[in-house]
């Protein structure tokens, strides 16, 4: 099975089943499920969340409760601006400059009552929370297939934000647990944790991180669409 066969069935089986919630259908996004506050509350309890101060986090609908616990935790949250399109290509949101964490932590409101800030104004990240379509226990991570969420870990890895010693956890519905044998990519970015409202799992992943940007996967439009990219490849630093 290969990676968008894979999509297609959990999409399927999650909007078959009535677990699927808003935004529908589920198909071609990060899909929203039944239990995604209990999977927050969940991660909240782990070990990785409460030595965190700093989070980078997906905009995705299954991964708002996780946003809002975090902003009431007291956590910075940054969230990569939507296809890394602007010079400040990161949206902070700090607790103490945040008067309603409902509305920070929907699109529109993380915009709103979000800052811009370039590469030089993010503190190193301590946690990174993807949003997922399908993952393995041994934490192979298939998102909408973008590869958006690889390329934001290659930047914040190449700006040393982030080492391979930084977690990387998932919330997902337990049904987006597979135990099909996933082609893991060199760009893909493996999962340490995945967690679902039934449980946690440590996936004590064998797969390697990517060590930076790898310039020879990225053509020169994307590279050019990206400010971030191109100051980069033309030598400049943060």
């Amino acid at each position: 099975m290969d990676k968008q066969e894979l999509r297609d069935r959990i999409w399927d089986g999650l909007e078959e089943s009535g677990e699927a919630r808003f935004p529908f259908p589920p198909h071609g996004r990060i899909p929203n499920f039944a239990g995604a506050d209990a999977a927050a509350e969940r991660l909240g309890e782990r070990p990785e969340w409460a030595k965190a101060d700093a989070i980078k986090i997906n905009p995705d609908s299954p991964q708002r409760p996780v946003r809002k616990r975090a902003l009431e935790a007291g956590k910075t949250l940054y969230m990569a601006v939507p296809r890394l399109r602007d010079a400040d290509c990161f949206l902070r949101l700090d607790p103490r400059e945040i008067d309603d964490y409902d509305r920070a932590t929907t699109l529109s409101g993380s915009s709103e009552l979000g800052i811009q800030v370039g590469p030089d104004e993010v503190d190193s990240v301590d946690l990174i929370v993807s949003g997922s379509v399908a993952v393995t226990e041994d934490g192979a991570r298939i998102g909408k297939g973008e590869g958006y969420s690889d390329l934001e870990y290659a930047l914040l890895d190449t700006l040393d934000l982030v080492d391979e010693t930084t977690p990387i956890a998932t919330t997902v519905h337990e049904s987006q647990v597979v135990d099909k044998q996933v082609a893991v990519d060199d760009h893909d970015v493996p999962l340490d944790l995945v967690v679902t409202p039934e449980r946690a799992i440590e996936t004590e992943t064998p797969y390697d991180r990517s060590d930076g940007i790898d310039w020879s996967a990225l053509d020169e439009e994307r590279i050019e669409e990206m400010p971030v990219l191109r100051e980069l490849r033309d030598g400049g630093t943060f």
